[in-house]
C-alpha cells in the first residue's frame, strides 16, 4: 500500500507552515512520526 502523494504534500505543507523546517527534514520524517506531529499541531490549534 502506498501513501497518497496528495496527502503527503498536505502533511508537509502543514508542518512547514507551523514549524518552518526545511523540506529535506520534513521529507526525512517517517510516516508515523510525521502524522504524530500533524496530530499534535491540530490538537494545539483546536484549543
Amino acid at each position: 500500500m502506498t501513501y497518497a502523494v496528495e496527502r503527503l504534500y498536505e502533511e508537509i505543507a502543514y508542518l512547514a507552515y507551523h514549524f518552518h523546517w526545511p523540506l529535506e527534514e520534513l521529507l526525512d520524517l517517517e510516516h508515523p512520526e510525521r502524522q504524530r506531529y500533524v496530530e499534535q499541531i491540530a490538537r494545539l490549534n483546536g484549543r
